[in-house]
C-alpha cells in the first residue's frame, strides 16, 4: 500500500491520500481522543503523541500537529498508523458512531428558504470540492436573513489555518455575494 501525502495551506496539517476510499462521501472531523473513539482510524490517528486534530475526507486523512513537533518526526508515524489500520481491515467508523452536527436545527421558511437551498448548492457544488483539495471542508452552518450573514464551519485543513480567514472573505464571501445577492457577509461558526 502507498500512501500519498500533501502539503496544506495550514503548515500545522498535513494531508494523507491512501489511494483508497475513507469515507467515500462526506467527511468527518475529531478534534479530541475521545471523539476518535467513533473512529478506529481516527483513533488510530490520534494515538500518535503530537496529533491535536483528525478529519476524515472522502479519499483521504488530514492530520493536524502540535506546533511544537516537527513533521519530519511525526510523518512516519501517522503513515504507519494508517497502513495499519487499512492491512487491518477495521471498519472508518464504529456501528451506530453518530456526528454532531454542525448546523443548527433552524427551520427556514419563505425567501430564507431559498436563500438557504441557494447557498447549500453552492457550497455543495463549488466550494466543497476546491477546499477539498487543500484538505479542508466547509459545511453550511447558518444563515441570519436580517443581516444577510451566513455563518459557515471550517474543517480538516481549514480549521486554525493562518489564511482560513482570507478563504473565507476573499474566496468563499465573494463567490457567494456573486451568485445570492442578499449575502452581505461569511463568517466562521463558533
Amino acid at each position: 500500500m502507498f500512501i500519498q501525502t500533501e502539503s496544506t495551506p495550514n503548515p500545522q496539517t498535513l494531508k494523507f491520500l491512501p489511494g483508497r476510499a475513507v469515507l467515500g462521501a462526506g467527511g468527518r472531523e475529531f478534534t479530541t481522543p475521545e471523539a476518535a473513539a467513533a473512529s478506529p482510524l481516527a483513533a488510530a490517528v490520534f494515538a500518535v503523541d503530537g496529533v491535536r486534530r483528525v478529519y476524515l475526507g472522502p479519499d483521504f486523512i488530514t492530520a493536524t500537529k502540535d506546533e511544537a513537533i516537527e513533521w519530519a518526526h511525526l510523518k512516519p508515524h501517522v503513515l504507519a498508523a494508517i497502513m495499519e489500520h487499512y492491512v487491518a481491515g477495521r471498519p472508518m467508523l464504529v456501528e451506530g458512531a453518530v456526528e454532531s452536527g454542525a448546523e443548527d436545527a433552524r427551520v427556514y421558511e419563505g425567501e430564507a428558504a431559498e436563500i438557504v437551498a441557494q447557498l447549500r448548492e453552492l457550497i455543495e457544488t463549488r466550494i466543497r470540492p476546491a477546499v477539498a483539495r487543500d484538505g479542508g471542508d466547509v459545511l453550511f452552518h447558518s444563515w441570519d436573513h436580517e443581516e444577510g450573514v451566513v455563518r459557515l464551519t471550517m474543517r480538516g485543513a481549514c480549521a486554525g489555518c493562518p489564511s482560513s480567514a482570507m478563504t473565507l472573505k476573499q474566496g468563499i464571501e465573494n463567490m457567494l455575494r456573486h451568485y445570492v445577492p442578499e449575502v452581505v457577509a461569511v463568517e466562521q461558526a463558533d
